[in-house]
């Protein structure tokens, strides 16, 4: 019967429910302190009414505390998240019977919103599909043209971060380190030598030819820099001696014109957080103690403005130097025999250093991974002071900590679909959780969390869920 009154019925009633529960604590109160003023003791029939009265009316509003918060303040933050999940992360489907339940009319309003919204969306979904079509058609055509020119160029913003590279640069910026959208050129040749034709450049407005070394000193590079309009930039040649490349290494052509647009570079604090670069990783190991067990697998992939970077991905198998527990192998299926010629550890962190510079760093329960990192990273001289979110919490931000934070729970939450073969393994977690992650930075600047900082002051307030966890 409960269940069909109105929202505001239903309020008035707890109201009620405080007020005749508060009389009647009084009264009973009233009523402790008068038999015990028979017997002629008034101080203590007193303080007997008054403590009885007062514990009373306490315990009373803790109850209807209780029942508020169930019945209405736990549905209503749920009802809130489907909603902006829905509206900012792009998941159709319908609200949740159970969590609303106890909102009256509420429930079924924010149903009949969700459905027009939805039947409205699948009303535009084919003309948008024709273009979309058309435009990756265009793209794979631009992509075959820019493969076959024996040329290796980089798109360079005035920040000097890459902007795009096509498959003959991929393999020649390998040679140094990952081709990475977004990430500085400086990665891969000299900083000096980019600087002065840099300057050179946009003094003159002409062509610049100049060598550069490996940013890793390895070998010179022959390289030709073009001015691109405006300012906004440079094209970098690179000789085609260097630009050789076997048919099966080709890649697509990585790019996003957007980074040539970005604002002077801020901390990451400061920064927005569709502007911001994400790493994504995670590990699977011989257990789950990091001040003794090992990483046997590490994955990880790039984020940049929101999107994962196709290609831009770090997949090993690494050698704990040590036996795996026939446990954890039943949880990832990583074997000894899987490992024996795989990467050491030592190889293997200073791959994910590399592959994650300059950018934020994203784990499902960070703080389990990076413990892994940092004690590595202290034995071999490598400073992680990169920024660091963790799902776990941005979730909670999102969700409400009285909700399930769990990988799975969020992907269930957030429409993302984790094959069954790829669960529990490094890329297959890995990259499940930057999908999560491209999901929640919408709904994230829709809550008015519009910058890194502001994530990172509401995070904190639910830090105390990964010490419980860990």
């Amino acid at each position: 019967m409960f269940l069909h009154l109105g929202l505001r019925l239903r309020i008035f009633l707890f109201f009620a429910l405080v007020a005749l529960g508060g009389i009647a604590a009084i009264f009973a109160g009233l009523y402790v302190g008068y038999l015990k003023a028979l017997s002629g003791d008034l101080l203590s029939a007193f303080v007997q009414a008054g403590t009885i009265a007062a514990f009373g009316i306490l315990g009373l509003a803790a109850g209807v505390w209780l029942l508020f918060d169930e019945h209405v303040a736990k549905p209503i933050e749920r009802l809130s998240a489907r909603l902006r999940v829905g509206a900012h992360a792009g998941v159709s489907g319908g609200i949740d019977d159970g969590a609303a339940r106890y909102l009256g009319d509420l429930g079924p309003a924010a149903e009949a919103v969700t459905r027009q919204l939805s039947e409205n969306a699948l009303d535009s979904a084919g003309e948008i599909a024709l273009k979309t079509e058309q435009l990756r058609q265009e793209m794979n055509r631009l992509t075959a043209l820019l493969s076959d020119i024996p040329v290796a160029m980089v798109l360079i913003n005035a920040r000097h971060q890459i902007v795009l590279y096509d498959s003959q640069s991929a393999a020649v910026l390998g040679q140094v380190h990952t081709p990475r959208l977004n990430a500085s050129i400086f990665d891969y040749f000299k900083r000096a030598a980019i600087e002065t034709a840099w300057a050179k450049l946009i003094k003159t407005g002409q062509e610049v030819a100049f060598t550069a070394n490996g940013a890793e000193g390895e070998q010179d590079f022959e390289l030709r820099m073009k001015p691109l309009d405006q300012g906004s930039g440079y094209m970098l040649i690179i000789d085609e001696a260097h630009a050789t490349i076997e048919p099966e290494a080709a890649r697509p052509l990585i790019y996003d014109f957007d980074l040539l647009q970005l604002a002077e570079g801020s901390s990451a604090d400061e920064t927005r957080l569709s502007d911001l670069t994400f790493v994504v990783f995670d590990s699977e190991t011989t257990g789950l103690l990091p001040h003794k067990d090992e990483i046997v697998q590490l994955g990880a992939l790039r984020v940049v403005r929101g999107k994962i970077v196709q290609g831009e991905a770090l997949d090993m198998l690494v050698n704990p130097m040590m036996p795996i527990p026939p446990g954890s192998t039943r949880v990832h299926g990583i074997t000894d025999a899987m490992v024996v010629d795989a990467a050491p550890i030592d190889r293997a962190v200073n791959a994910f250093h590399k592959f994650a510079h300059d950018a934020v760093i994203v784990a499902h329960n960070a703080p389990f991974d990076m413990a892994f990192m940092h004690r590595h990273g202290n034995r071999l001289g490598l400073s992680w002071d990169h920024p660091v979110l963790d799902t776990v919490l941005a979730s909670a931000v999102l969700f409400g900590a009285s909700e399930s934070h769990t990988l799975d729970a969020l992907c269930d939450r957030l429409g993302v679909e984790i094959p069954v073969s790829q669960r529990h393994s490094a890329m297959g977690d890995a990259r499940a959780t930057a999908l999560v992650l491209c999901r929640m930075l919408p709904m994230l600047e829709a809550r008015g969390i519009a910058t890194f900082g502001n994530l990172l002051a509401e995070m904190r307030k639910h830090g105390r869920m990964l010490k419980d966890l860990n």
